[in-house]
């Protein structure tokens, strides 16, 4: 016989987070022991998270690493928490669960762009070339790395022939990311190739037309070219 626990599993695994989410906060924990508890809060914080309700997921996720259990499933929290606190405009948090997890030994590649991306909301631009050449070392292939690595050496005129570089092999990678598109977009118009510019940033414009960041690439090469 199925129990509600089961049940939740299985819409988890279907990825239907809402439903999934209702399931588990039906599950009566009031036998559990800390392993089960923390695994039912484990999968509340990420059902949380993929609902984007935020508060909420931190609650839940935080039991899970306040528990001092250094286990994949304490890095997943982490890296999740790291997530949200990045989406939510605190960096420096996002940074302490990220070098918590480098610190115990854990070494991956999404953990060094993240990182990346934390220095460089933090304007941190050469901690986060650093954080993202660390991330190639790790995975040549990462896209992610790539495109980021690609947009910052541009962006601060480091190494832009580099920049355009990387960007287009990102966008070799994933040639459906308007993000990508416009990371090569805006490389070009860094190396003063404003056509090319042009139709990069077109072609991510067309398909993210309410990307801020896009629109105002589009514009700061309009005015140049006017």
């Amino acid at each position: 016989m199925k129990t509600k626990y089961d049940e939740a599993i299985r819409f988890f695994n279907m990825k239907r987070w809402d439903t999934a989410l209702q399931a588990f906060l039906q599950v009566d924990a009031g036998g559990y022991g800390p392993e089960e508890k923390a695994e039912l809060a484990y999968y509340l914080g990420l059902c949380y998270t993929k609902l984007e309700r935020f508060n909420d997921a931190l609650l839940y996720l935080e039991q899970v690493v306040s528990a001092n259990a250094e286990t994949l499933r304490t890095c997943q929290c982490r890296l999740t928490l790291a997530y949200i606190y990045m989406s939510t405009g605190r960096p420096k948090m996002a940074e302490f669960e990220l070098d918590r997890l480098v610190k115990g030994g854990f070494q991956s590649a999404q953990i060094h762009t993240m990182l990346g991306f934390s220095a460089w909301l933090q304007k941190h631009y050469k901690l986060a070339i650093e954080c993202y050449e660390r991330a190639l070392r790790l995975d040549a292939n990462n896209a992610t790395a790539m495109n980021c690595l690609g947009y910052i050496l541009a962006d601060t005129g480091e190494n832009v022939r580099r920049g355009l570089e990387l960007c287009r092999m990102a966008v070799e990678k994933r040639p459906n990311s308007a993000a990508y598109m416009d990371s090569l977009g805006w490389a070009h118009y860094k190396c003063g190739e404003l056509t090319e510019a042009r139709f990069w940033l077109r072609r991510a414009l067309d398909l993210a037309p309410r990307q801020r960041e896009i629109s105002g690439h589009m514009k700061t090469l309009v005015d140049e070219a006017s």
